[in-house]
């Protein structure tokens, strides 16, 4: 199988797998786990239980490893989200809080 390019939740770079994700797998600059929700295709804060695949098991943590069956590796690059200092400020622009 050719080489899988994933790229990490946590740090936001790139690594190499050779085979399929392992759940013992880590990100090679920031040794997060590479088998973890939060890289999955599935994975969708707006969707029940935070994933888009109904037959799913829950899992609490989504930035560890875990078993799921489910699990395929997102390959893509995800949106960064707000920090919360951004997410303060644009709560106060709205309210007007000075």
């Amino acid at each position: 199988m050719a080489d899988l390019v994933i790229t990490c939740h946590a740090c936001g770079k790139q690594s190499a797998i050779s085979d399929i994700v392992g759940r013992r797998d880590a990100c090679e600059h920031c040794r997060a786990d590479l088998r973890c929700c939060k890289n999955c295709q599935y994975y969708d804060t707006t969707a029940h239980h935070e994933c888009r695949e109904p037959t799913a098991e829950w899992v609490a943590d989504k930035e560890r490893g875990n078993f799921c069956g489910m699990f395929r590796p997102f390959t893509g690059g995800r949106a960064a989200a707000d920090d919360v200092a951004s997410a303060k400020a644009k709560l106060e622009a709205l309210f007007k809080k000075t």
